[in-house]
């Protein structure tokens, strides 16, 4: 299982977030910690991937111990243009 780490960032729009998203988002990202299921996909031209739970996506890297959650919020034409 891979250590799940939000920034600063993350943790607030994490925070932001109505109840039943936030639970959705959290059990995704475990979901992926564990056993690696989840739409994921690469970002393209940048490094980094996304995580698509319903009307929501995170943003994150990640390397062979940890999950990093960059941004987390709405699909919007602004959600890729935040980091």
């Amino acid at each position: 299982m891979k250590t799940i780490v939000l920034t600063v960032a993350a943790a607030r729009d994490l925070d932001a977030l109505p109840a039943e998203p936030r639970r959705s988002i959290m059990r995704a990202l475990t979901a992926y910690a564990i056993d690696g299921t989840g739409d994921i996909r690469g970002l393209k031209g940048r490094p980094g991937y996304r995580m698509r739970v319903g009307a929501y996506r995170v943003i994150f890297n990640e390397d062979r111990t940890t999950i990093l959650a960059i941004y987390i919020g709405r699909r919007a034409t602004t959600t890729y243009g935040r980091i």
